[in-house]
């Protein structure tokens, strides 16, 4: 039997709370977020500090800024780093008003895997679109479905063409299930 995938997401509910754009140790905004959604290792700040834009209650996965940075609690840091050590990055970050241990989660892998004829609808970037630097790139993907054939020995990774999709293996999902980490949902793919 084949290992599964699912999308990890954020569980959008109610009464919880959220997190705005991660900060720098100066109090700045960081200058491009997407680094820690590229599926490439990153360059460590020390310092970063996160604002809380929504009070609620707390969670232990969370999306910060844009919805595309996981921001997650000490003890699903620590299931990843155990879990899935060659595929993550975590680095420390500061939540303004909550004494709790949080880090940014980095998936340090990034695999081209989608599989456009499975998926539901997959949208490019035209040339009418007037972006000739996205041009033939991902646009938009419905109801994604990978190769797993194209994964390997993944189990954490960003989705080559459309890194919004943080994806993790069957084990990581039941892991986290088992822990009850708050916040998370996941969809498979």
């Amino acid at each position: 039997m084949s290992t599964r995938y699912f999308r990890l997401e954020e569980e959008v509910l109610a009464g919880n709370w959220y997190l705005g754009t991660p900060l720098d140790a100066h109090g700045e905004e960081l200058e491009d977020m997407r680094e820690f959604s590229s599926g490439e290792p990153v360059h460590a700040r020390s310092g970063m500090m996160i604002p809380i834009s929504e009070s609620g209650r707390r969670r232990d996965f969370n999306m910060a800024g844009a919805g595309r940075t996981p921001v997650v609690h000490i003890k699903v840091a620590t299931l990843f780093a155990e879990l899935a050590p060659d595929d993550v990055q975590l680095i420390p970050v500061d939540i303004k008003g909550c004494p709790d241990e949080y880090q940014i989660l980095v998936a340090t892998r990034r695999i081209r895997c989608i599989d456009d004829q499975a998926s539901e609808e997959i949208l490019r970037w035209k040339p009418e679109d007037e972006r000739p630097d996205k041009f033939g790139m991902y646009r938009g993907v419905y109801g994604m479905r990978i190769d797993k054939s194209k994964v390997g020995d993944a189990k954490v990774f960003r989705t080559w063409g459309w890194t919004v999709a943080l994806i993790v293996s069957e084990d990581i999902k039941n892991a986290m299930e088992r822990a009850r980490v708050t916040g998370a949902e996941f969809e498979e793919v």
